[in-house]
């Protein structure tokens, strides 16, 4: 069974600094596609990085500059470093993976269950 386990959110002040941590784990066999979405109270999941098998990151316009999403294949982990924080950053922050996993190498979109960033003014 594939799970996705995210770490890193919490309360920061604007103008600070966070970092998510999100780990598959489970019988994975290739990771096609990994990273964060969004959601804050009464709106829609937005995106906010998301990065291929070959490591080309695709990022919401509105965050290009302020984080930066990196992958470390060994480990089956995005690390989303979150700079320059503002106060409409705050949302819950969700991990997704498309990813083919046991036993039948079927491919399919895994979430994570959430993590609170709330950035305070």
């Amino acid at each position: 069974q594939v799970q996705l386990v995210e770490s890193g959110g919490g309360l920061v002040q604007a103008g600070g600094s966070l970092r998510l941590s999100c780990a598959a784990s489970g019988r994975i066999f290739t990771i096609n596609a990994m990273g964060w979405y969004r959601q804050a109270p009464g709106k829609e999941r937005e995106l906010v990085a998301v990065i291929s098998s070959g490591g080309i990151v695709n990022y919401a316009d509105s965050l290009k500059g302020r984080f930066t999403l990196s992958r470390d294949n060994a480990k089956n982990t995005v690390l989303l470093q979150m700079n320059s924080l503002k106060p409409e950053d705050t949302a819950v922050y969700y991990c997704k993976a498309n990813l083919v996993s046991g036993p039948y190498y079927t491919s399919n979109d895994y979430w994570g269950q959430g993590t609170q960033v709330t950035v305070s003014s």
